[in-house]
């Protein structure tokens, strides 16, 4: 059987700058289902790095002839891609099994069949061993009807299974299926924060969140549950990617990897295998890890930890709250610092458009930002993805003004508030922007900061014209 695993055509975030990361998502799967099964004949479609559009993929389609087609499609803003890639290869031949999943897909499973007569199945929450048996039983070595964590089609009627349990050994999985992508393992880049010609690379240390934000899609995908590789495990795969690809930028992906013990641990594999010094990597964390871990921000930094991303979110108590965040502006603004003092670029994300926000409270926002004074700031809408609490909410309320999937990646505003129309919690989003970047002391101390991540990044704004870039993008 053949299995084409297609990272559509599509536009990457745009407030991180140029960028190309490796499909990690479909890399997984491909590595996982060749362990399982190495009769099966598997190609990855990266129309990234190939500089392939739609005719490009046809073609391709058309010249391996793939009984099964499953594009990347992980996030709501890449639904569309997805879906184009599925009606592509039905278009080329239509007894190509299409399927489909990730957090929007796993969301919508029901509806998304419903819509679309070109999906054929949707893969449910975690994939490998659903897709897995969902090819045995293409194959006829199993009924599909037994295969948990799917929804499908059989004759006319949608079915959908029992959902399946989590893996419990993260570390069994095989390493992601970089061979399938190997020539072009050293175009995947990191400009604004690396340069462009360093290779760059995800690692997947854990999946899950315990924590229940409302408006994040992870919570509801991974059901809460989190569950970690081993700090070695983790370790073998920075040093793989480095001796192998030469890979010097990692990106640890994980939505909240958690600092205490297993990031010391991390900390002292990759200072122990003398790798340190040649690579940086960055990471997501809460700002009240970063406090109640304080002491561990030194050996993070001397294993090569330059960049931090904390979802500060917002300076104002009743919003923290409603959004679920459990967490204390004066606790941010104190990771804020904690970062800098150790030399680890401090990025802040925050959220505006929540329902009882107005101008003068997100006034008092860009306000509080410009005091804690990251390093950098990505400000993003507050977003109904579906899955989330949030979305129930608002559809419940029928406060959804923009049904375009497109849209929902964050910069858009699909909702109003209260006080605030979309047309100006669009504007509003483009004030934190000009508020934050067009300090010219900002831009200054950045260009020439001590900090090389900072001073790399505010010469790539500068050079590029971001403010200018976001005003165009909408």
């Amino acid at each position: 059987m053949r299995i084409l695993f297609v990272e559509p055509p599509k536009e990457f975030w745009f407030v991180m700058g140029e960028y190309l990361p490796p499909p990690l998502g479909i890399l997984n799967l491909a590595a996982y289902l060749y362990s399982q099964d190495q009769e099966l004949e598997i190609e990855v479609l990266d129309c990234q790095s190939e500089s392939i559009g739609w005719y490009g993929i046809e073609k391709r389609i058309d010249s391996f002839r793939p009984d099964v087609v499953a594009p990347s499609a992980l996030a709501t803003c890449n639904a569309y891609a997805g879906l184009r890639t599925v009606w592509t290869a039905k278009s080329v031949d239509p007894e190509i099994i299409t399927i489909v999943g990730g957090q929007h897909y796993t969301a919508l499973a029901r509806e998304a069949l419903e819509a679309y007569p070109e999906i054929d199945i949707v893969v449910r929450g975690e994939g490998e061993v659903t897709l897995t048996e969902v090819i045995r039983a293409l194959e006829g070595r199993m009924n599909l009807s037994d295969v948990l964590g799917i929804t499908y089609r059989n004759y006319g009627s949608i079915v959908a299974t029992a959902d399946r349990a989590p893996l419990h050994n993260l570390d069994q999985l095989p390493f992601p299926g970089y061979d399938f992508v190997e020539e072009h393992m050293k175009k995947y880049h990191f400009t604004m924060m690396a340069g462009a010609n360093t290779p760059f690379a995800l690692i997947e240390g854990s999946r899950g969140c315990p924590h229940k934000c409302r408006f994040c899609s992870q919570a509801s995908f991974w059901k809460g549950t989190w569950r970690s590789k081993s700090p070695k495990r983790i370790a073998d795969e920075f040093e793989f990617c480095h001796n192998r690809y030469g890979t010097k930028f990692f990106w640890l992906t994980d939505d909240n990897f958690g600092l205490g013990s297993r990031t010391h641990e991390l900390c002292d594999e990759i200072i122990g295998r003398g790798i340190a010094e040649d690579i940086m990597w960055f990471m997501q964390a809460r700002c009240d890890d970063i406090v109640r871990n304080q002491a561990l921000l030194s050996k993070m930094r001397e294993s090569g930890n330059m960049w931090i991303l904390a979802g500060v979110e917002s300076h104002n108590p009743e919003t923290l709250k409603s959004f679920n965040k459990r967490i204390e502006p004066s606790v941010s603004k104190k990771a804020m610092q904690l970062l800098r003092e150790n030399d680890i670029f401090a990025q802040a994300t925050l959220i505006i458009g929540a329902r009882h926000e107005s101008h003068e409270s997100l006034n008092g926002l860009r306000a509080w930002v410009n005091d804690i004074d990251p390093d950098i700031a990505i400000f993003m809408t507050l977003t109904p993805f579906p899955g989330t609490e949030l979305y129930e909410e608002a559809v419940q309320n029928n406060w959804i003004e923009d049904t375009n999937w497109a849209h929902y990646d964050m910069i858009h505003a699909i909702m109003p508030t209260e006080y605030l129309t979309c047309d100006e919690v669009q504007e509003e989003l483009y004030s934190c922007y000009r508020s934050f970047y067009g300090s010219m002391k900002r831009r200054i101390m950045g260009v020439f900061s001590s900090n090389m991540i900072k001073r790399k990044a505010y010469r790539y704004m500068a050079r590029q014209g971001v403010l200018a870039l976001l005003r165009g993008y909408f």
